[in-house]
């Protein structure tokens, strides 16, 4: 997501948003921020290091960007493991993540302006050249309406905007007659068909040559689209109408988003993550400002500065409210129901709500942004990155990272709007790990894993379009520009649309038509950003003093926001009863479980059921805090049923010329050594075994010795080839898939067991890779002889005094492969895509898309909820309740024991009829973690 260049801001007094005067009540800001960094004792950082940082950055972009045109063009994206670009349809496919591809080289579009930023005319120039000749928008090929908005329609609108600025200046792009402008209208018109609905909102996919209904078009049948990916149309396509002077790109746009303003939950003013096309009916009731609704507040605000239009502020700002009344519990955002808005409808956060501090910016809230933004950065600094979900403890729900930018985006914003120094001090932080972490010699990979640090074959388009553009203007002065960005505003892509769009070609009839479905009070809205006087009444201390408190929240404490009760009442009652901290031996636990209405029952084999009856609850409020107690405890026993088996390992290559830039997920032995408890993991050579199914007595034993052994699965058991490598002195094993193609990306977790028989006598590590991770260390082989790799339970930093030896030849000629490869952003652990070999075993659960029906324990249909919870003396076996003040566990010993005992029961019984209105609520319970990122 992505703001506007910056926040303009004015006294707060209403008038014509489209002139200039919005423009200019920026330099209030900017002044603002000036006076802050400079004041004494903000520990400005210096202009050389500003310098520094911004070169590195450049560099970082050219390392990428060039990798991308060298091994990947004209394909859509860089696979930065293997060297190669990824086509849809010649790679395994990876779900939803691929509809962003079309076969219009996506990378190279969506780059564009984000080379003008980075002062790269020359490279433009090119670029452009690259584009009008080579790309081709008419393929048959279904894609996202979204992601190619957003991506390829706003890249050429992008490209168009800085490229008549570049020819109006005279030296760059004389040549140029619009021909991205061209491009743009012709994918404008492609995307059109998707609107063919009775309610405007369009098709989430369309056939790029067919559209939507057309026999040949395979797409058409879906009933359900996002509330972003409806949402998020208004920029590009009434940019587009403006730029053109056609009127029907902005039409459509705007009755879609006339359409989900009607629909929105009235008493809450709240909207779903999911809705029906044809109906207009809430398919998902639980509202955030994550994924599936994020950037739909986002463009509500946008299309206010960008086109001048009030109705657009007004429905902003009645949202906002609602987000701040029920979702905000500072420092967290938590996900509520459209119709029980004082319910959570999850115990965790997706990395994309990132970048709602920085559209706090624009609004003009910063003491939340700053919140917001500070409870993010800790979390960063505990896991390197921000995992694609986390619990509201902190711990990691989703593992991955692809790589996202919208918490660089909030930390611009947060500088321009402060000028405090220390959000320059987090971009530095920001640089360093990319470079440290996820780097590689083609280019950056996104994480598979934050907590071992593996990576995954993908180097996602919004990389180069947005992180770099963000972390350049960080560091940038004004002088350091070409042009300037407070012309601009800022798509959800980062792609930059001029501000004079708001006067030009104004076709559309500015009626409001909020008010038709609604009354508002004027008077309760800020009609521009606040004037900075306000904000930072001569403080330079303003922010720190908002985050100081923050500073611990990860490591050393639970957060808890203040209950609305407190909030109203002072000290008020207690906060409710949490799922993780209930004892069943505890008398005060047992009295407030009796006012939810929930009872308690021992079972004859020592657990003790929950049964949740909502009308013997003391009051509707109990009943509420009741039924969220019992679904936490659902949740619970889920992560903790997950807990149970072993986490990935990873296989680090630290020899030339990788030095532990390529880390590769391993699934683990359930014998032999534990790597979790040897902390420096096991380095050695490898080598290739004689027999190389390792079935029998090792026939190179003179070549295995001190080394570890590489060898191929099947034809016996792991714990035998284990056996046999130790015996010829090998220090570890690496076992490699013999089914051709497999990889971590799209098959959940391998562990491999043991024999039946005691296993004490194995003492080296054994790992397991899939075929395409086995293919890179095989590869690798072939070409360098001697590879040698770090075996560990999480990768290690990177060996960075051999790096400075590397030299940048050896980088890009460092890794070639012929394996296939697949990647979902979605799949972490799963059940394992084959029928295991005797001994072996496989992970059968999966974090990423596991929802309530999907276990015994889970299916709860009803108000009348049962589970089984760990008897008095089985208390411990779960994770130690985190109260504040304690002292957070590490993320390695948080996990539950794979030995632990916690067992769970569910019962459905049937709702009794005055309890009818809590169906939605339920129902929305059992969907709420089937979202996928």
């Amino acid at each position: 997501m992505s703001g506007a260049a910056g926040c303009r801001g004015g006294g707060g007094e209403r008038g014509p948003r489209w002139r200039r005067p919005w423009k200019l009540l920026a330099l209030g800001l900017l002044s603002a921020s000036s006076v802050l960094a400079a004041a004494p004792g903000a520990g400005a950082m210096s202009k050389e290091e500003k310098r520094r940082l911004g070169n590195q950055v450049l560099e970082m972009f050219d390392h990428a960007y060039s990798n991308y045109m060298d091994h990947a063009y004209p394909a859509d994206e860089l696979m930065p493991l293997t060297c190669r670009g990824r086509v849809r349809g010649q790679e395994p496919s990876r779900g939803d993540v691929d509809d962003a591809l079309g076969k219009f080289s996506l990378t190279l579009i969506d780059t564009l302006d984000t080379l003008v930023v980075l002062n790269k005319t020359k490279e433009f120039e090119e670029a452009v050249k690259k584009v009008i000749k080579d790309v081709n928008l008419d393929n048959d090929i279904v894609v996202s309406v979204f992601e190619t908005n957003i991506r390829v329609l706003g890249g050429l609108l992008g490209g168009h905007s800085v490229a008549i600025m570049l020819k109006d200046k005279g030296e760059y792009m004389q040549w140029y007659n619009g021909e991205l402008l061209h491009m743009a209208k012709e994918l404008g018109y492609k995307l059109l068909p998707a609107f063919n609905t009775t309610s405007g909102l369009p098709y989430p996919r369309v056939n790029l040559k067919f559209g939507v209904r057309h026999p040949e078009a395979r797409t058409g049948t879906e009933t359900d689209t996002c509330t972003a990916c409806a949402g998020t149309l208004i920029l590009e396509f009434a940019a587009l109408s403006r730029f053109t002077g056609t009127s029907i790109f902005e039409e459509y746009a705007r009755k879609a988003l006339d359409f989900i303003w009607e629909k929105r939950q009235r008493s809450s003013n709240l909207v779903g993550v999911t809705i029906n096309i044809h109906t207009g009916d809430w398919v998902r009731k639980d509202s955030g400002v994550g994924a599936g609704i994020d950037s739909y507040y986002e463009y509500l605000l946008k299309a206010y500065v960008l086109l001048g239009d009030d109705s657009f502020l007004e429905r902003f700002n009645t949202h906002y409210d609602a987000i701040m009344k029920y979702i905000s519990q500072p420092p967290l955002l938590l996900d509520v129901h459209i119709h029980k808005p004082m319910l959570n409808a999850r115990t965790w956060m997706d990395s994309l709500l990132a970048f709602f501090p920085g559209l706090q910016v624009l609004k003009g809230d910063i003491r939340p942004a700053i919140e917001t933004h500070e409870m993010l950065y800790q979390v960063i600094k505990k896991h390197n990155f921000l995992p694609e979900a986390f619990t509201t403890d902190f711990r990691v729900h989703w593992a991955q990272h692809p790589l996202r930018p919208e918490f660089a985006e909030s930390t611009y914003f947060l500088y321009k709007a402060t000028g405090d120094p220390y959000y320059l001090e987090v971009g530095k932080t920001l640089i360093e790990n990319l470079n440290k972490y996820a780097r590689v010699p083609c280019g950056f990979a996104a994480m598979k894993d934050v907590r071992t640090g593996s990576h995954e074959d993908r180097m996602d388009s919004f990389f180069l379009a947005e992180m770099f553009k963000y972390l350049y203007l960080l560091f940038a002065d004004k002088e350091d520009m070409i042009f300037d960005i407070e012309d601009y505003i800022f798509t959800t892509e980062a792609h930059l649309l001029p501000l004079w769009l708001s006067t030009t070609n104004q076709t559309i009839s500015k009626k409001n038509t909020t008010t038709e479905y609604t009354e508002l009070d004027d008077s309760n809205f800020d009609w521009t950003c606040p004037n900075t006087q306000i904000l930072f009444p001569n403080d330079p201390m303003f922010a720190q003093s908002i985050r100081e408190p923050l500073k611990n929240v990860v490591d050393k404490s639970c957060p808890r926001s203040i209950s609305r009760g407190e909030e109203s009442l002072g000290s008020g009652p207690k906060p409710p009863l949490r799922a993780r901290d209930f004892m069943a031996s505890n008398p005060e636990h047992l009295e407030i479980l009796k006012k939810m209405g929930v009872s308690l029952i021992h079972l004859k084999d020592g657990r003790v059921q929950l049964v949740q009856h909502a009308v013997q609850a003391a009051s509707s409020l109990d009943a509420e805090d009741g039924l969220r107690f019992m679904q936490e405890m659902i949740e619970l026993s889920s992560q903790q049923q997950k807990e149970q088996q072993l986490p990935p390992r990873a296989v680090q290559i630290v020899s030339h010329p990788f030095f532990g830039r390529v880390v590769l997920t391993a699934g683990p032995a359930q014998f032999g050594m534990d790597l979790s408890k040897h902390k420096s993991g096991t380095r050695g050579f490898v080598a290739t075994i004689k027999p190389y199914n390792g079935c029998s007595e090792i026939t190179n034993p003179e070549a295995v010795k001190e080394k570890i052994a590489l060898m191929q699965r099947g034809q016996c058991m792991f714990a035998e080839k284990a056996r046999n490598i130790q015996k010829a002195g090998a220090i570890g094993g690496i076992v490699i898939d013999d089914n051709e193609g497999s990889s971590s990306d799209t098959a959940p977790l391998f562990q491999m067991a043991g024999d039946g028989k005691n296993t004490d006598d194995i003492t080296i590590p054994m790992l397991f890779l899939f075929n395409k991770e086995g293919n890179i260390i095989l590869d690798a082989i072939r070409e360098y002889e001697a590879v040698e790799v770090l075996l560990s339970d999480k990768a290690k930093d990177r060996d960075l005094e051999m790096e400075n030896m590397d030299q940048k030849s050896s980088e890009n000629d460092s890794q070639k492969q012929n394996s296939e490869e697949a990647s979902s952003a979605s799949q972490d652990v799963g059940a394992v895509g084959e029928e295991p070999e005797e001994g072996e075993s496989s992970d059968v659960s999966d974090p990423d898309s596991l929802s309530p029906a999907q276990a015994d324990s889970d299916s709860i249909s009803t108000s009348d909820q049962d589970s089984s919870i760990p008897g008095p003396g089985e208390a411990d076996a779960s994770e130690p309740a985190c109260t504040q003040g304690d002292e957070q566990p590490q993320e390695q010993q948080s996990e539950t024991e794979p030995d632990s005992k916690v067992n769970w029961d569910n019962r459905v019984q049937p709702m009794e009829s005055i309890l009818a209105d809590w169906n939605e609520d339920i129902e929305a319970f059992e969907m709420m973690e089937k979202d996928e990122l």
